[in-house]
């Protein structure tokens, strides 16, 4: 008996080394306990505000431990601060507080995420020997800093009025579907959905039930099989393989990319579904993008859009000429570079994309200048031509996003182009002929139509409920036998 007990108090508390994930084990318990205590309050708006808040700062504790105390002392910040700032007739001390919230916010932030990196760059320019604090970055803390800053700026704006109920603030903040890994969302789309009535669907539980079957399958089985059994080898030590295998690697981190985080926000929106919230999509088939543009407009959308809202368009935007609209996209970019991470390397990144959203512009600009007539077969050959460009315009840039060095990158790039090496494609594809297959089936997915969606999601609608038991049961068996032995740790988890 207290065997089982120490167990069963080890598998409650926070361990660093199984932190808890929506494809992990002990989340199947979590939300089972979340489910039967929702029984009992869900025609109480104040109880599914205390029961989801309660049960969602436990499921963070569960992910990074005591770090759970920064969501709630970023709660009581910015509650107090958008309230006096919304209150106060004084312009100055209004904008006093914002940036005080702002202050506070990004200094958080960058604490924990930047200050090695600049004592780094401190002693490389030999201006101190400062050692390193080797801090541990707190889960989610870029994403709940980003929506903390666009409530306290909309207060700000006067866009909407700020919550009276601290638990309501609390609750949106930590809320966990979307805590650790976004979506970003904002607070006027999710607190008006607090006080009403719960009420889900049929499509609501069919949505979900077919965005968690897919997250699923995405992050567990495309991804991780991906990743494990190919792509890590291959960006950990380029030098050692010919450009075939690099090329091949680089496509597959594509695709790894892509499923994990995609993945994994597509469970989050399907919970969300299920437990009578909405969570704006966060992909949109970015890999279909015939421009560079189009791709932002797809990938991460609740990023690309915050930085459109609060950075882009702040700076000036496109209102103060083409050449500040082309260093506005510029520092746009890298500082969603530099938001990914303390590297140069994603900075780089983030430089990279800015420059090929200037050239998109102007390519738009001379294209709109022409206006020229073009038919239908020249308009198809363009948008495939278009595709192809720029999923491989993306694909040369996470060569950078994912090597550990600027060095790594180079290296890579120099075995593709320099030692490509093709005639090993047959001993490559003998040792390599289950992941390339699932990188097949990762892309044909991807390029699927999504009214092909629309009819598997009004599909699942005319099932019984008990059979969604049968469905995720059976997609759990299936996703064990085929899981690797150590879980994967989801990419964003350490921005």
């Amino acid at each position: 008996m207290n065997i089982d007990l120490h167990k069963l108090t080890a598998a409650l508390l926070y361990n660093p080394q199984d932190p808890i994930l929506f494809n992990s084990g002990f989340f199947l318990y979590f939300f089972a306990a979340l489910l039967l205590c929702y029984q009992f309050v869900h025609r109480s708006p104040r109880g599914r505000v205390w029961l989801f808040t309660l049960f969602s700062l436990y499921f963070f504790y569960k992910a990074c431990g005591y770090y759970v105390g920064l969501v709630i002392l970023a709660a009581i910040v910015d509650f107090n601060l958008s309230r006096w700032i919304y209150y106060s007739e004084s312009r100055a001390k209004r904008n006093a507080l914002l940036t005080f919230s702002i202050v506070v916010n990004l200094g958080l932030l960058f604490y924990f995420k930047y200050t090695d990196f600049f004592i780094g760059i401190l002693n490389d320019l030999e201006l101190g020997h400062f050692r390193p604090l080797k801090l541990l970055l707190p889960i989610g803390i870029s994403f709940y800093t980003f929506e903390n800053l666009s409530y306290t700026i909309d207060v700000y704006r006067r866009h909407f009025k700020p919550v009276d109920r601290f638990m309501d603030y609390l609750f949106f903040l930590s809320f966990f579907p979307k805590l650790m890994m976004g979506p970003i969302v904002r607070a006027a789309d999710f607190i008006p959905q607090i006080d009403k009535p719960y009420h889900v669907t049929s499509e609501d539980i069919s949505k979900g039930l077919y965005l968690i079957i897919a997250g699923l399958f995405k992050k567990v089985v495309i991804s991780d099989y991906i990743y494990v059994n190919f792509v890590q080898y291959v960006f950990d030590d380029p030098s050692k393989h010919v450009g075939l295998e690099c090329l091949m690697a680089v496509y597959g981190y594509a695709m790894v990319i892509y499923c994990d985080f995609s993945g994994y926000s597509d469970m989050a929106i399907g919970i969300a579904r299920w437990i009578g919230f909405k969570i704006p999509p966060n992909f949109d088939s970015p890999y279909q993008s015939s421009s560079i543009t189009e791709f932002w407009r797809r990938w991460h959308i609740s990023l690309s859009s915050w930085l459109k809202d609060y950075l882009y368009i702040p700076l000036g935007g496109n209102r103060k000429g083409k050449t500040r609209q082309y260093i506005n996209l510029m520092l746009t970019m890298l500082i969603g570079g530099f938001w990914h991470g303390a590297n140069w390397n994603f900075i780089f990144w983030g430089g990279m994309h800015g420059l090929a959203l200037a050239a998109d512009k102007k390519r738009m600009e001379w294209e709109k200048r022409r206006q020229r007539p073009v038919s239908p077969a020249w308009r198809t050959v363009k948008k495939i031509g278009g595709i192809l460009f720029t999923f491989h315009l993306v694909c040369f840039c996470w060569i950078f996003f994912k090597a550990s060095s600027f060095s790594d990158a180079w290296t890579m790039l120099h075995q593709i182009f320099l030692n490509f090496d093709g005639g090993t494609w047959s001993a490559f594809y003998a040792g390599y002929s289950t992941v390339l297959w699932v990188m097949l089936l990762g892309y044909v997915l991807h390029f699927i139509p999504a009214r092909t969606e629309e009819r598997a999601v009004r599909g699942l609608q005319w099932l019984p409920s008990w059979s969604y038991v049968f469905i995720l049961t059976g997609l759990i068996w299936a996703i064990i036998q085929v899981k690797t032995a150590q879980p994967v740790m989801p990419i964003y988890l350490q921005f």
